[in-house]
C-alpha cells in the first residue's frame, strides 16, 4: 500500500505494512501481527513519543551495552519486520552478534530470516542462532529455550526486543543483563527485565546506537555512574503515571 508521507498516521501504517509482508514471505508467524497490534495500543497510551522515562532506560541499556563483554542482540520475526536494519546498525557498533530466536520455530522460518540477513552477514554480522541453537536455557521448555551456545548462553547483556516474559525472568535467573523493549508497562517482560524500555521498536533503536556511539568515546567509570541508581520499578511507575495522566486530560474533541 502507498502512504502518503503527509498521512496522520504514515509511520504506524508503514509498520503495518511491514508486519503483513513479513507475514506473507513467511517470516512472520501469524501470532505477530496479533502481538504487533496490542503493541500500537499501548504507543497510543504513551503518546506515540519516546518519553523522558525511556530516554533514561535507553541511555542506561546503551551503557550497559558499551560495557559488557559479550552483548547479544536477540530478535524474532516482528523486530526483523520492523527493525532489522536498524539492529544490524547496533551491531555493528557492537561485537557484530545477531541471534535469531523464534517461538514458532521451523527450518523454513529459520531459512527465510537467514535469507533476510544474508548481505549483512558478508558485511560482518554475524548471525547466530539457526544453525547453531545447541543449548538450552533453563526452565524453558518450548523452542524459545533454544539457543546458542557463543550468543546469549554465554551473554552478559541481551537485548530482547518483544520478549516473552517467561524467556525474559529465565535469562535473568541466569545472571544475565536483560534489556527489553516493549510497549506494554505491565506486561510479565518488562517487570521481569532489567532494564525495559516503554518505547516503540523504530524509534528507540536508532537512539540506542546513537548512545552507544557516544559512550564508546567514555572510560568505565563514566559509563558505570550511568548505570548507577537505575531503578526499573520507579521507571515502569513513572510511564504508568504518565498513561494515567494522559487518560485524565486527553482532550477528545
Amino acid at each position: 500500500m502507498m502512504v502518503p508521507e503527509s498521512h496522520p498516521r504514515y509511520k504506524s501504517l508503514l509498520n503495518r505494512d511491514r508486519i503483513v509482508e513479513a507475514f506473507e514471505s513467511g517470516v512472520l508467524a501469524k501470532g505477530g501481527m496479533i502481538a504487533h497490534g496490542r503493541g500500537e495500543t499501548f504507543d497510543y497510551l504513551i503518546g506515540e513519543s519516546t518519553t523522558d522515562a525511556a530516554l533514561n532506560s535507553i541511555k542506561v541499556s546503551a551503557a550497559l551495552l558499551v560495557l559488557a563483554e559479550n552483548p547479544v542482540i536477540s530478535v524474532n520475526g516482528n523486530s526483523v519486520a520492523l527493525a532489522k536494519d536498524e539492529f544490524v546498525e547496533l551491531a555493528k557498533e557492537l561485537n557484530g552478534k545477531i541471534e535469531v530466536n523464534l517461538f514458532y520455530r521451523t527450518t523454513e522460518r529459520e531459512e527465510k530470516i537467514k535469507d533476510v540477513f544474508e548481505s549483512d552477514i558478508n558485511g560482518g554480522i554475524v548471525l547466530l542462532g539457526i544453525d547453531n541453537a545447541d543449548k538450552q536455557i533453563p526452565g524453558i521448555d518450548h523452542l524459545r529455550g533454544k539457543v546458542s551456545e557463543s550468543g546469549i548462553y554465554t551473554s552478559d547483556v541481551v537485548l530482547v526486543p518483544l520478549e516473552d516474559g517467561d524467556r525474559a525472568e529465565a535469562l535473568v535467573k541466569m545472571g544475565k543483563t536483560v534489556i527489553a523493549i516493549d510497549l506494554n508497562p505491565l506486561s510479565r517482560t518488562a517487570r521481569k527485565s532489567t532494564i525495559s524500555i516503554i518505547d516503540e521498536l523504530t524509534r528507540c533503536i536508532p537512539l540506542i546506537t546513537e548512545y552507544v556511539r557516544e559512550y564508546k568515546k567514555m572510560d568505565r567509570a563514566e559509563l558505570l555512574k550511568i548505570v548507577e541508581n537505575y531503578d526499573n520499578e520507579e521507571n515502569l511507575r513513572n510511564i504508568l503515571n504518565l498513561i494515567s495522566k494522559r487518560l485524565t486530560s486527553v482532550d477528545l474533541i
